[in-house]
């Protein structure tokens, strides 16, 4: 096994099991794409063992912080079994469940999510591609499904020199499939849309937000980068009567739509427009319109914290024109999936977008990721969702 030693004072991350070093970290060594390699110390201490990625600033991503564990297909295998054991146990009311967040399951590079039969799953670093076909192998036994679909597709490939890869790894059929949430029914298709095919991480969320509009008896509600319409059939449970769901992709719009006819809602309760967020907030101000609960859902404008500053500045103007278009005593469900804004920053922004607005609000809730996107004590960049639910004063 190749050993690769870090800089005096670099192994304190390591030590306190942080799974990542950056190349700026390392003294000597280096290894082939993906392959493990023994982590110590400058003065030969064993710190972890890990997977070498030549391309990416992030050299290591730790298997194992455990010397005696060997990196096989059974350490695979149990890492995998306890992850689903551990979404087994959450009691989650739905079919469709992620089953593994990457460094939070200790498979750094690795997102697989169930829907009903069919299991979707992400490679994105050297190690997990690397290891690929054994993942994939152990992921049918472990779960006993027979089909499993890869979308590694994102972003995060590139920085490890990976191109692209989508299409069935195990089994075959159609990648369209139903999605039981919270009672109410909805449709991915497995090989389109963002991550996997849908959002799962606000699935509690749009649960909470739907007891928000019961609740507060909001009737005229706005879902901004509404996607397939998650947070729009929700304001419908809730009892909204006006729903307008604003998004720039016309096949998401279209699924929206039907969602709300599959889960029995009247169209006529229901618009999709299929236009700019931040230039409809725009026109819509300018017409005097008022909601009485809006959604700000936007994509990730920060995905590291060197880009904050420039994220801080879209951040602040959604959600002063958003605070702006509330009624009084409308709510405003605001998130963030920038893991480069913090729970603090993002507070920090809403609360200059208030006072850009002239308004003051109550903060009624903190939220994050569903359970099933835990993050670890040890890896706090895991926490990427947050959110807040600000009522209008």
């Amino acid at each position: 096994m190749p050993v690769i030693q870090i800089r005096p004072g670099k192994e304190r991350s390591l030590q306190r099991r942080h799974p990542w070093v950056f190349d700026g970290a390392i003294q000597k060594g280096k290894a082939e794409f993906g392959e493990t390699v023994r982590v110590v110390s400058t003065a030969g201490e064993f710190l972890c063992t890990a997977a070498y990625s030549p391309n990416s600033s992030i050299k290591l991503r730790a298997w194992s912080f455990d010397e005696a564990e060997r990196i096989d297909a059974d350490f695979f295998e149990r890492r995998l079994r306890a992850a689903v054991a551990l979404r087994e146990r959450l009691g989650i009311e739905s079919n469709g469940v992620r089953l593994v967040h990457g460094e939070a399951d200790g498979l750094p590079g690795l997102i697989v999510d169930r829907y009903a039969d069919t299991l979707v799953a992400q490679f994105g670093a050297a190690g997990t591609e690397a290891w690929k076909a054994t993942i994939a192998d152990a992921l049918l036994r472990v779960t006993g499904l027979t089909r499993l679909y890869e979308r590694s597709d994102s972003g995060v490939r590139q920085l490890e020199g990976l191109p692209p890869v989508t299409g069935w790894l195990r089994g075959e059929g159609s990648t369209t499939v139903e999605l039981i949430e919270s009672s109410w029914r909805l449709t991915l298709d497995v090989a389109e849309g963002h991550k996997t095919g849908y959002y799962l991480d606000q699935r509690d969320n749009r649960r909470e937000f739907a007891g928000w509009v019961r609740r507060l008896n909001a009737q005229r509600v706005l879902n901004c980068f509404s996607y397939t319409g998650g947070f729009s059939v929700a304001a419908l449970a809730g009892g909204a009567t006006e729903v307008t769901s604003v998004d720039s992709s016309a096949p998401a719009l279209a699924r929206a739509s039907a969602h709300v006819t599959l889960n029995g809602f009247d169209p006529a309760h229901h618009t999709a427009l299929d236009a700019d967020v931040n230039a409809t907030l725009r026109r819509f101000l300018q017409e005097g319109r008022q909601f009485d609960a809006i959604v700000l859902d936007p994509p990730k404008y920060a995905p590291s914290a060197a880009h904050a500053e420039r994220a801080a500045k879209a951040y602040k103007d959604i959600n002063r024109l958003g605070l702006q278009l509330l009624a009084p005593g409308g709510l405003l469900a605001t998130y963030s999936c920038s893991g480069g804004v913090g729970p603090e920053l993002f507070h920090q922004i809403v609360t200059e977008a208030g006072q850009a607005a002239g308004v003051d609000g109550a903060i009624v809730g903190r939220l994050s990721a569903a359970a099933d996107h835990p993050q670890t004590l040890c890896f706090p960049e895991g926490e990427y969702l947050k959110g807040l639910l600000v009522i209008k004063r």
